[in-house]
């Protein structure tokens, strides 16, 4: 992966004729884009995913209020709920999910994988992929390179940007990236990687990004926690030797697709979806009464 390949087809040709780890191509490309040794590029990586670790804790420790009061703890609420509604590892995965999204929601420190909006789906499931099966560090690096690579070729061929293909291409792109990087970890060969993958994007296909007030926070948190668990049950499904049917550079297609032909006020606008509902117009003017408030207060002292 020197050069940046055009399609998962390719990126597991050129594994199978080289005897490389789904990972390898990856972390070559990394230090040919950076000009670093392999050693910084895993430096990099391990600094990352120990603010993806930090940001799980964050949401679990203090207090995750934001400024619209849309957000308030979600991640402690579910950790903590006395009432369990599915397993105990079931419940860590959607509580470690939204608080690590919560952070962001508050301004804190995190990781952009692919992006902000989807900031706690990967911490979410390999956090809790890594206490499951007692993996370490170094295989949870492998992990992210190949979670970057599922998100390299899906940039190229769709897209990873809520304004551009809706929150498909956001929350969808990092539960793919989420779902590859389980199986990759448990031992799956390629086939079942790319399965993953491509369950995980039919799943999500058509969702539209639809933030209230124009926040990242409604529905982007819950929706995180939802990505997380679809990431789990595909990857489940996908080691399982279920096949994917549609091969995944096809649902990478139509993924772009979906995201071209999707009206502009389903993308990131704040003019659609939840985003225009009643309570969502009144949040919108409560939140810019009381930014103008704040911009006020600031400009008089």
């Amino acid at each position: 992966m020197a050069i940046l390949f055009d399609d998962f087809k390719s990126w597991k040709a050129y594994c199978a004729d080289n005897n490389l780890a789904l990972y390898e191509p990856v972390l070559e490309y990394e230090t040919t884009q950076k000009g670093h040794a392999h050693q910084d590029i895993t430096d990099g990586l391990l600094r990352a995913w120990q603010v993806m670790k930090e940001a799980v804790q964050t949401g679990f420790t203090e207090d995750m209020k934001s400024r619209s009061g849309m957000i308030d703890n979600g991640g402690k609420k579910v950790k903590n709920s006395p009432i369990t509604v599915l397993s105990p590892e079931f419940q860590m995965l959607v509580a470690r999910a939204l608080s690590a999204k919560e952070v962001n929601a508050c301004m804190g420190r995190i990781v952009a994988a692919p992006t902000a909006g989807a900031s706690g789906i990967l911490p979410g499931v390999l956090v809790t992929l890594q206490e499951l099966h007692q993996i370490d560090d170094t295989k949870m690096v492998e992990c992210l390179l190949v979670a970057a690579g599922i998100a390299l070729i899906i940039e190229q061929n769709a897209s990873l940007a809520g304004a551009v293909g809706g929150c498909q291409a956001e929350t969808g792109s990092a539960a793919a990236m989420g779902s590859g990087a389980i199986v990759y970890a448990l031992g799956g060969n390629v086939t079942q990687v790319f399965n993953a993958v491509a369950i995980t994007i039919q799943c999500m296909l058509g969702l539209v990004c639809d933030p209230v007030a124009g926040l990242v926070e409604v529905p982007c948190v819950v929706r995180n926690a939802s990505a997380a668990a679809i990431a789990y049950s595909s990857a489940q499904i996908a080691i399982s030797n279920v096949d994917s049917v549609i091969p995944v550079d096809e649902c990478v297609s139509a993924m772009g697709e979906i995201g071209q032909s999707m009206e502009s006020r389903y993308k990131e606008t704040a003019l659609g979806g939840l985003a225009a509902t009643l309570t969502g117009n009144a949040i919108a003017k409560k939140v810019l009464i009381h930014d103008i408030e704040i911009i006020d207060e600031g400009e008089t002292t």
